[in-house]
């Protein structure tokens, strides 16, 4: 009996060790996921102090030639950090903003900014009929530029992870980035290079001011 007693409790003490060693993994588990998620408070910090001075505390700048981030897909924000920071996008501004943050960090500043809302835009000459809006739906046919609305979307909303968001963008940011990947200085994205390389800079104002517009 004292034998038969002495096994069960053994093996009471192995069940609630067992027991306990599962909890600890788990809770241990459960501290690590969290230190993977990024602080919100120190995220929201840095978008609305370091961020702010060029693209608004909430992602809607005014200064034109810095792009709108509020709505962007966060995606498509978080590969721009990444290239940013790996040299693939060339920016010597940016290059130095990104250079400290974690992968962390940059998901979290993604995330941040595509919650925002997004202010709406208004083009100053290429509205319905326009060349604008000709180029953006239908293309340039006499030098095969396809249609942006191909992988943009009709209103522009783009498409997470592949393409990203176009509506209400700044104008003079647009244009200028369709310059740049013109002249390769941006090689990030080597579909847009091929495409600017058969626009003039009257079409790529064009694009740029109805795109404004778009809602």
């Amino acid at each position: 009996m004292r034998i038969r007693g002495l096994s069960l409790f053994i093996s009471s003490l192995m069940v609630t060790f067992f027991a306990a060693t599962m909890i600890a993994h788990a809770e241990e588990g459960a501290h690590a996921e969290a230190a993977k998620v990024p602080n919100a408070a120190a995220v929201e910090q840095t978008a609305t102090t370091v961020c702010a001075a060029c693209h608004g505390a909430d992602g809607n700048g005014v200064i034109t030639l810095n792009p709108k981030l509020a709505g962007q897909h966060s995606d498509y924000l978080a590969k721009q950090l990444h290239d940013f920071k790996a040299g693939k996008r060339a920016n010597a501004v940016m290059a130095g903003m990104v250079a400290n943050l974690s992968d962390d960090d940059i998901k979290g500043l993604a995330n941040y900014f595509a919650k925002q809302t997004p202010t709406l835009g208004k083009a100053k000459s290429n509205g319905a009929g326009s060349l604008g809006e000709k180029i953006f739906r239908g293309g340039i046919a006499a030098t095969n530029v396809p249609a942006c609305a191909a992988c943009h979307g009709a209103n522009g909303e783009g498409l997470p992870k592949r393409f990203p968001r176009l509506s209400g963008q700044h104008a003079d940011y647009t244009a200028q980035q369709l310059k740049i990947f013109r002249t390769t200085e941006r090689a990030n994205a080597p579909m847009m290079q091929v495409i600017a390389t058969k626009m003039t800079d009257a079409e790529m104002q064009a694009v740029a001011d109805y795109i404004q517009g778009l809602r």
